[in-house]
């Protein structure tokens, strides 16, 4: 059996599992942070939740089947481990990338809320000051 396809075997499962595994995490402790950023609203933060999780697995399936393919032969076993930590190592680092970025958009998000309900509204005028001479 050619060392490659072993690469493969390991790679795919791993990288699936772990894809998974992040974003369930994600959709179970995200639910929170979206209501806070969402101001209590729990259905709205409930959609946003479903809908970053399908987005999180189709981009993150997507890459990892097509890092999947290898112009390097895996020669021996030192070759097999090498080819499945470098696209490990990519896929994990994607996935941090993704999540950080995800958290970065989202926190805005829930500050401009927090600074509009801080701002207050103009005061009308509530009388005049006469120009005094020069």
């Amino acid at each position: 059996m050619d060392l490659t396809v072993v690469s493969y075997a390991v790679y795919l499962p791993v990288a699936t599992g772990v894809t998974f595994w992040v974003a369930r995490t994600l959709r179970r402790n995200g639910r929170l942070f979206l209501t806070d950023v969402f101001a209590g609203d729990d259905r709205l933060a409930d959609a946003v939740n479903h809908l970053l999780v399908v987005g999180f697995y189709l981009i993150n399936l997507g890459f990892v089947a097509l890092w999947m393919r290898s112009d390097a032969r895996a020669e021996d076993a030192a070759g097999v481990f090498e080819a499945v930590s470098y696209k490990l190592g990519t896929v994990l680092l994607v996935l941090g990338v993704m999540h950080l970025a995800n958290v970065y958009v989202l926190n805005r998000i829930r500050r401009r809320g927090s600074l509009e309900k801080q701002q207050r509204p103009p005061v009308a005028p509530q009388g005049f000051v006469a120009p005094q001479p020069l």
